[in-house]
């Protein structure tokens, strides 16, 4: 009998991790009822973006700068250290260079342009975040410490690609006295080929720093997971939340939120500001490339809060966000 590549838990059987309560797999007559019925908007082949100015060299002692590059790619730029989430430049998020998913904007920021990476936080394995192109040539350059759920961290490395932390649900590493990472659940899954499916734990991260606390969801659907994490760590003064690749609803509700769903995401976990991610970027489903932003205001005005609450920055804008402003620490 194999034994178990990690402890059993509520989220692991012992050969494969899984979502509690909740079945994120799809067959493939789910996928052949999809194909048959799809509403597929067509996107542009390409966008331009006006540019925007460079993101600040540094940043005060109360604050974080977070600049949208593009999908779920952000640089987080807090006192004394950079951080990267789920790094992606290449042209197509796809096991092939000729075929999948193409990019329609440029990123905001090229990988010349990024600068020197202390952390990468990398949510799951899929190919739209976990670029190994990206990776690599960000572990060549700089030698950032990845940090990631179960299993990924073997499949880097074996890849040549680290030096990777690899953590569990609720699992807390302190990289320096400055700087801690929880890896706290999501309600996804994750596979890179056929025969992998939910052999490596997906997850977002939680990030304490500079006297405050940041929350980088990945890729998740709505569940009880956002009052938990508050429960359990407090309110965000930053959340990076997803916003699309959500339609049809019936195929992707248990794995990709809605922006309802992210506004509801927000008001849960209490975020003094929340970012949008995983939009405009790469068409993975059917609806229109900019039906998530508009969906966004709708259900922002719906909730009753505000536009400056949950903003979604265009590539290569950067956002301040206030840290340590929640007074109930």
């Amino acid at each position: 009998m194999t034994r178990p590549a990690y402890p059993v838990s509520d989220h692991y059987d012992g050969r494969r991790f899984f979502n509690p309560g909740v079945d994120t797999d799809k067959g493939v007559a789910d996928l052949l009822r999809w194909q048959r019925s799809r509403a597929r908007v067509a996107w542009p082949a390409e966008v331009t973006d006006p540019p925007s100015p460079p993101p600040p060299e540094t940043v005060a002692a109360n604050e974080a700068a977070f600049t949208f590059i593009g999908h779920s790619t952000y640089l987080i730029q807090l006192p004394g250290v950079r951080l990267l989430t789920d790094p992606v430049f290449s042209e197509r998020v796809s096991p092939f260079s000729f075929v999948g998913p193409k990019r329609v904007r440029r990123p905001g920021l090229s990988l010349a342009e990024v600068p020197p990476v202390d952390v990468i936080l990398l949510s799951h394995n899929h190919y739209d975040h976990m670029d190994l192109a990206s990776l690599r040539a960000l572990a060549e350059r700089d030698s950032p410490t990845i940090v990631t759920g179960l299993g990924n961290g073997r499949y880097l490395e074996r890849r040549g690609i680290g030096p990777v932390i690899e953590l569990d649900w609720w699992e807390r590493r302190e990289l320096r006295p400055d700087l801690a990472i929880t890896y706290v659940p999501a309600q996804h899954w994750s596979s890179r080929w056929a025969l992998d499916r939910r052999r490596m734990l997906w997850g977002g991260h939680w990030v304490e720093a500079a006297g405050g606390r940041l929350y980088f969801a990945g890729d998740t659907g709505y569940f009880p997971g956002f009052t938990q994490i508050r429960d359990r760590l407090g309110t965000p003064d930053a959340a990076i939340l997803p916003i699309g690749a959500y339609e049809p609803r019936w195929f992707m509700r248990t794995q990709h939120m809605d922006p309802a769903d992210a506004v509801q995401a927000h008001v849960e976990l209490g975020a003094g500001l929340s970012l949008a991610a995983h939009w405009g970027t790469f068409q993975l489903t059917d609806e229109g490339i900019e039906a998530p932003v508009l969906a966004l205001a709708a259900a922002r005005r719906d909730r009753g809060v505000p536009d400056a609450a949950f903003q979604v920055p265009r590539p290569g804008e950067t956002v301040l966000a206030r840290l340590g402003s929640d007074t109930s620490r």
